[in-house]
């Protein structure tokens, strides 16, 4: 029964020119996240990602720290425009600027309740894209082989969101509270996908600077 631990990056540069970028913190998160991997022993491990350069980097440390080397990318574990959906909603580009965390957060919740809702186009696309990958990676994996997928919190989710039949606010629930470099587990067996656990993040625990959720 394989197991797939899905691996939210590190902390991203929110406020920066680029935001696709790990932090020096985001680093440290995850490596101290593949380390707790690494202690459950997983089987042979596959680490791969979505295509974004945070996912990227926080793959490169998990196979780094598991001795492998990283798989190819797959776009369908690549996160959703955040910022995209919160500009949408606010009227345009520029609007998220100067938006504090908490504040983007709040606009956000909004934007994809509509999102989820059909309100605006492709939830749908991005929710079954998600899925299919999942279903798609657990297929591919050999016996006695376990997978880490460094990806995002709006990905991990419309992924769990699908597993436990939630509404748009569930999903959007799932979404908020997610830590940098926590750790979902997912089993691939005869019935299918199950969830195991969301959002672990207690490695992260015993250093608070550790504790971001952007």
């Amino acid at each position: 029964m394989p197991a797939i631990y899905l691996l939210r990056h590190g902390q991203a540069s929110f406020g920066a020119d680029d935001y696709d970028v790990l932090s020096d913190r985001g680093e440290r998160q995850a490596r101290v996240s593949s380390l707790e991997i690494a202690r459950r022993a997983p089987r042979n491990p596959v680490v791969t990602s979505g295509t974004l350069i945070r996912q990227r980097g926080t793959a490169a440390i998990a196979a780094e720290v598991l001795g492998v080397e990283t798989a190819p990318v797959d776009e369908r574990w690549d996160e959703f425009s955040a910022h995209g959906l919160v500009e949408a909603q606010l009227g345009g580009p520029g609007t998220t600027d100067g938006l504090t965390s908490d504040a983007f957060q709040r606009h956000l919740d909004v934007a994809m309740a509509d999102w989820i809702e059909g309100r605006t186009p492709g939830w749908r696309e991005f929710s079954n894209g998600a899925l299919d990958a999942l279903n798609d990676l657990a297929a591919s994996l050999p016996k006695g082989t376990d997978a880490v997928v460094a990806t995002s919190a709006g990905v991990t989710a419309a992924v769990c969101g699908r597993l436990l039949g939630a509404s748009a606010p569930g999903v959007i629930a799932l979404n908020r509270v997610s830590i940098n470099a926590s750790i979902t587990t997912i089993v691939a067996g005869s019935r299918g996908l199950s969830l195991i656990s969301f959002n672990e993040h207690a490695h992260l625990l015993a250093d608070r600077d550790l504790l971001t959720n952007r």
